[in-house]
C-alpha cells in the first residue's frame, strides 16, 4: 500500500537504494513509484540525473580500423536508460555504461540542496558596488534584466526586485518606468480545515459510521457561490427525497457559516424541535467555511448533537445529490449571476419551485411531497419552503423576472 504522507517530499537515502535495486531487477518506473510512492516521472527525472559512466572495459574494433567505439547503446535510448538491469552488462560490451547508484546520487543531492540553500554572500564593499551599478543603469533607463546581464550581477531578477521595494538600494521603485504603474495585488488569505479537524470525520469514517449505525440517509451541505467576492448560498440536501433549502450568506466564510447555523439552531428551538435530530448526520466538503466543526456540530449549549464528515478532496462525487441539485438550482440562476440582490425571501422562493419539480427517482412525487410526508409542513414552512402547484412552477430564470 502506498504512503501517501511521502508524496512532494524529498528523496532519502533508503529510497534511492530501493530504486537502484528494483533497476538491477528490471522493473519498471511505474513498478518502482508504486513502491516508494512517487510519480513515475519524478524516478524517471532521478535517474536520467543520477547516473554515472562507467568506463569501457572492453575494446571493441572495427574490420579495418583500430578505433574504439563508444556509441551510444539503443538500449539507452529508451526506459531505463541506465544499464543495470542489462543481462548483457557482465558480458563482453563495447558501449559506454551508464550505472544509476544510490550513493552517489544522495551525495550529489546534498550537494545541490547545499549550494541552492547557501546563498551569494556580499561583504559591504560587494554590496555597494552592486548598488552603483544597479542605480546607474536604471537612471539611464536600462531594464533590470539588462543590468544584470551586461554586468555579470550573480543574483536573481527577483532579488533585485525584493531589495529595490525594500530601500536598501539608492534608487527606489518609483524611478522604475513600469513598476509606478502596477497595483499591489492583494493577498488573500484562504481558509482551510485543519488536519487535526479531520481526525475521525474523512469519508471513510463516513462510510464505517453510516454502516455501523444503519443510517441509509443524511445531509449533503455546500456552498454556491454568485459573484466573485458577493453572497453566497448555503445549501442543505435531505438525502431521504432530495429537498433542498439554502441560507443567504454575506460572503463564503467559516464566520458567516457558523453564524447561520447558529441562527438555525436557534430559530429551531423555539419551536420545540433539535437540530441534531433533523441533522442528525451532515456531510460536506472541504472548503474553510466549515473549518468551525464545533460550531455545527455541538448545540447551543456547547453539546455534541450532529456528527459531521467531510469527503476526500476533489471528490465532489462522493455528495452527488447536493451537487446535483444545484444544477436545477442554476436552471433559475445561471452560473456568474450575482445574489448580492437577493434576499432570504428570494432564495425561499426560487428553492420552493426546486423543491416542486416532480422526480422520476422518487416516482412521480415531489421533494417537497416526501419531505412534509416524513418531517411534517411545519419544518419545511420554517426552512422557508412552501409547496408551488405543478401547473405554476418555473424552473428558468423567468421566474426572477416575473
Amino acid at each position: 500500500m502506498s504512503d501517501n504522507s511521502k508524496r512532494n517530499k524529498h528523496m532519502t537515502l533508503d529510497d534511492r537504494i530501493e530504486i537502484q535495486e528494483c533497476l538491477d531487477h528490471g522493473m519498471t518506473f511505474k513498478s518502482i513509484a508504486k513502491r516508494i510512492s512517487k510519480d513515475p516521472t519524478t524516478i524517471s527525472k532521478e535517474v536520467k540525473k543520477g547516473f554515472k559512466l562507467k568506463p569501457v572495459s572492453v575494446s571493441t574494433f572495427t574490420a579495418d580500423t583500430s578505433e574504439q567505439i563508444n556509441s551510444v547503446c539503443p538500449q539507452l535510448l529508451k526506459a531505463p536508460f541506465v544499464c543495470n538491469g542489462c543481462k548483457k552488462r557482465s558480458t563482453r560490451c563495447g558501449f559506454q555504461k551508464r550505472l544509476y547508484q544510490a550513493k552517489p546520487a544522495q551525495l550529489e543531492y546534498e550537494s545541490t540542496l547545499s549550494e541552492a540553500r547557501e546563498g551569494i554572500p556580499l561583504n559591504r564593499d560587494e554590496f555597494y558596488e552592486m548598488d552603483a551599478i544597479i542605480s546607474d543603469g536604471i537612471k539611464k533607463g536600462q531594464h533590470i534584466y539588462h543590468i544584470m546581464k551586461s554586468n555579470d550581477l550573480a543574483m536573481s531578477k527577483s532579488t533585485v526586485y525584493r531589495l529595490l521595494h525594500k530601500g536598501y538600494l539608492s534608487v527606489s521603485a518609483i524611478d522604475l518606468p513600469r513598476a509606478v504603474k502596477f497595483k499591489t495585488r492583494n493577498k488573500r488569505i484562504s481558509q482551510f480545515i485543519p488536519k487535526a479537524a479531520k481526525v475521525g470525520r474523512t469519508y471513510d469514517d463516513f462510510v464505517c459510521y453510516t454502516d455501523e449505525s444503519d443510517i441509509s440517509s443524511w445531509v449533503e451541505m455546500d456552498t454556491v457561490i454568485g459573484e466573485i467576492g458577493g453572497k453566497v448560498l448555503l445549501t442543505f440536501d435531505f438525502t431521504l427525497c432530495n429537498f433542498m433549502f439554502a441560507l443567504l450568506l454575506d460572503d463564503k466564510s467559516s464566520a458567516s457559516v457558523t453564524k447561520a447555523i447558529s441562527n438555525l439552531k436557534d430559530l429551531l428551538r423555539k419551536h420545540d424541535l433539535s437540530f441534531g435530530n433533523m441533522f442528525p448526520v451532515i456531510l460536506t466538503d472541504n472548503g474553510g467555511e466549515f473549518a468551525n466543526v464545533a460550531a455545527i456540530e455541538n448545540d447551543l449549549n456547547g453539546e455534541p448533537e450532529t456528527k459531521l464528515f467531510f469527503c476526500d478532496p476533489y471528490k465532489s462525487s462522493q455528495k452527488p445529490r447536493v451537487e446535483k441539485n444545484h444544477t436545477m438550482l442554476r436552471d433559475i440562476v445561471p452560473k456568474g449571476e450575482s445574489f448580492n440582490d437577493f434576499t432570504q425571501e428570494t432564495v425561499n422562493l426560487i428553492l420552493s419551485h426546486v423543491n416542486s419539480v416532480k422526480r422520476k427517482s422518487l416516482n412521480g412525487k415531489t421533494p417537497y411531497e416526501i419531505f412534509t410526508f416524513a418531517y411534517g409542513e411545519k419544518l419545511a414552512n420554517l426552512l422557508g419552503i412552501s409547496q408551488i402547484p405543478a401547473d405554476e412552477v418555473i424552473q428558468s430564470p423567468r421566474l426572477l423576472k416575473k
